[in-house]
């Protein structure tokens, strides 16, 4: 089975030269797959994780990540921004990573089926500019994917998904990227 993220780290690993990653992974089921390829797998000592999931959701048995945050079911915008800011501190401070795969999951949105949180879309871009910018701040490269999300109405996902883009502009245009 490949995981994307575990692919990713493996080649920043093996052909640029990066030592450490963190996972920052924010879909609203644990990142299982990642954490098992982290913890124990080919790539430990050099991919570390951080998965912010909600504790009762999909999968019932989980996987051991770096950093594990169960999340209650139905949580809000600011206490989830007050524990995803703390969490990530807190894993960039013992991590020291050399680059950041953030996976930008929009299955946290308050109107997702599956996802069981009451993150709003506003909630979801305060998030994404949030992270980026964490990262971007610190001097620390920063790749987002996109990952979750349910819906019916495709449309609307595809606003979700593409807030994780427009906040990357806006984090470009902040500090001026072009220049580096």
């Amino acid at each position: 089975i490949l995981n994307d993220l575990a692919v990713a780290t493996h080649v920043l690993v093996a052909e640029e030269g990066v030592k450490r990653v963190l996972v920052v992974d924010c879909d609203v089921h644990q990142g299982d797959g990642t954490a098992k390829f982290g913890a124990a797998g080919m790539l430990k000592g050099k991919m570390f994780t951080l998965s912010l999931h909600c504790a009762s959701n999909y999968p019932r048995i989980k996987a051991s990540s770096t950093f594990d945050v169960g999340l209650e079911d139905g949580l809000e915008d600011d206490a989830y921004m007050a524990i995803l800011e703390s969490s990530v501190n807190r894993a960039i401070a013992q991590v020291g990573p050399d680059f950041v795969i953030y996976d930008a999951g929009v299955d946290i949105y308050e109107g997702d089926k599956l996802g069981r949180l009451s993150v709003s879309e506003a909630g979801i871009r305060r998030r994404d500019r949030w992270v980026l910018e964490r990262c971007v701040a610190a001097g620390i490269p920063v790749a987002a994917v996109i990952g979750g999300g349910y819906d019916r109405d495709v449309d609307a996902l595809a606003r979700r998904h593409a807030i994780v883009h427009d906040e990357c502009g806006f984090v470009w245009r902040k500090y001026e990227m072009w220049k580096r």
